[in-house]
């Protein structure tokens, strides 16, 4: 399949008119032709973290709508879809049968004990040192089989102890088929895309970071790709890591997320200099898809790991916390600074982290338009919402500042926003002019001007962007040659 080099929206199943049903509604009667993709966070059933530990794949969650809901949207935009490669749900019919039937389970090999990693079940202190981990330990211990015996099982995610996500064993041929499975649903669907959520961590290998563990991480992946590309479906590697991990990824042939850009753009607005930026922009892969905003925050470590100074990043930091953001931090101590620097990502609305100023938010979209890849936009950032400091405070988790659930109504209100109708506008615009199809540059400037420019045969694009009014405007040539001044 070729993906459109068009502009994708992510939402969340229950965001943007409370279901999926609601969803497409949105897409025809609010942003008609607008979106040639759609991500749909996690429609699935899933006993927490908002989806994203999914009980199965074969089913859509009821009160979001069916597999028809999701068939519908596809036949006008193409649908994307996550599959969490490396876990699944710990209340999912294949984990409750373990721990009901422990080794007589018919699941069972699709789980890691931690003696299937190290032989005598004990986990060495210096590889634990040097595991990338996202919560105190990388193991739960759960009751299996009818004795109940206390089993340490591998999970990478997840607050709780036990965890409600539970790593699977990517070697095991009962995980590979049941994957194929997954990916067989999708396809009869009508699912053009999966992203491959947490992939980096399928591998546990004694002595690594148990982090995309190389070249171990491409079989796995090459595997995947082929069962998927058989569908015709496309795959999106979702990977937060090193600058240098993500070009080898790319160069192994797949697409990746431009997990810095978000934070350079923020840097470039707030400090009023591109310099950082244009410079990443002139060397980085082509391939990819571009972000602001999503379901969790701006990237810092380990995405931008030894491609920053602290002293600039904590002054952007200090900012964001000062228009209401609040932190993800980090868990690993191998992954921090020596000064103890640990921010993983910067939570908050895009809008509210650029000080709600229109023009701000609206020059940031168009350096994201700008740079080569496929965009996605939020659906908060579509409708450029500000943070929900009232579901922080009742929740306490970080992350729903930038998760608000929008009625038909408040969608409806929100749409008539002089902010919205330009940022649609400018998403029609990259959408239509075809020189972005064509060849990419970065032209020189002073630190307070961004000059960006595409060109195709006859015709040419080029935004220029002033970072100390934030003025930002789009020089283009129309079918007839004629040159046009657009101001965003």
């Amino acid at each position: 399949m070729t993906l459109k080099n068009k502009v994708q929206l992510i939402t969340y199943p229950d965001s943007l008119g409370e279901d999926l049903h609601g969803l497409l509604r949105v897409l025809e009667e609010q942003f008609p032709h607008t979106f040639a993709g759609v991500h749909i966070l996690p429609p699935f059933p899933s006993s927490g973290d908002r989806g994203f530990a999914p009980l199965t794949y074969l089913d859509i969650e009821p009160k979001f709508g069916t597999w028809k809901d999701i068939r519908k949207i596809g036949e006008t935009t193409d649908v994307l879809l996550d599959l969490m490669v490396n876990h699944i749900s710990a209340h999912s019919p294949y984990f409750t049968d373990y721990l009901a039937q422990g080794t007589q389970s018919p699941f069972s090999d699709m789980f890691l004990p931690v003696e299937k990693i190290w032989q005598d079940g004990e986990l060495p202190q210096d590889d634990l040192q040097r595991i990338f981990l996202r919560r105190p330990q990388p193991y739960s211990t759960y009751p299996v089989g009818e004795g109940h015996e206390p089993r340490r099982l591998w999970t990478t995610f997840g607050k709780e102890d036990p965890s409600e996500q539970v790593d699977l064993d990517i070697h095991s041929s009962r995980t590979r088929n049941l994957l194929k499975e997954f990916l067989d649903q999708f396809s009869r669907s009508g699912v053009r895309m999966v992203r491959l959520d947490a992939v980096g961590y399928v591998i546990k290998k004694p002595g690594t970071a148990c982090f995309m563990v190389e070249p171990e991480i491409y079989e796995f992946m090459k595997w995947i790709q082929a069962e998927a590309e058989s569908r015709g479906i496309v795959l999106l590697p979702e990977v937060h890591a090193e600058y240098s991990l993500q070009k080898r990824l790319s160069e192994q042939g797949f697409w990746i997320y431009d997990f810095i850009l978000p934070y350079r753009v923020l840097e470039a607005l707030i400090t009023h200099s591109g310099d950082s930026l244009k410079q990443y922009l002139r060397g980085r892969p082509q391939k990819q898809f571009t972000m602001l905003d999503c379901h969790d925050g701006v990237p810092v470590k380990p995405d931008l790991n030894g491609l920053y100074e602290s002293t600039m990043v904590r002054e952007v930091v200090d900012t964001c916390m000062e228009r209401g953001g609040n932190l993800s931090l980090i868990y690993s101590p191998k992954h921090r600074d020596p000064d103890g620097f640990d921010v993983h990502q910067i939570r908050g609305t895009y809008y509210s982290l650029l000080g709600c100023n229109d023009d701000a938010y609206l020059a940031a979209r168009a350096i994201q338009f700008f740079s080569p890849g496929i965009p996605q936009v939020y659906y908060v950032g579509l409708l450029a919402g500000e943070n929900d400091l009232a579901a922080l405070e009742k929740s306490k988790d970080g992350r729903v500042i930038n998760r608000h659930n929008y009625s038909m109504r408040e969608i409806e209100k929100e749409k008539q926003r002089d902010v919205v109708g330009r940022l649609e506008n400018l998403i029609h615009f990259r959408n239509d002019y075809a020189a972005f199809n064509g060849h990419f540059g970065v032209i020189d400037t002073d630190s307070q001007h961004i000059h960006l420019c595409w060109t195709k045969d006859d015709l040419s694009c080029e935004l220029k962007i002033n970072l100390a009014n934030y003025e930002t405007q789009i020089n283009y040539l129309d079918e007839n040659g004629r040159q046009v001044q657009y101001f965003i």
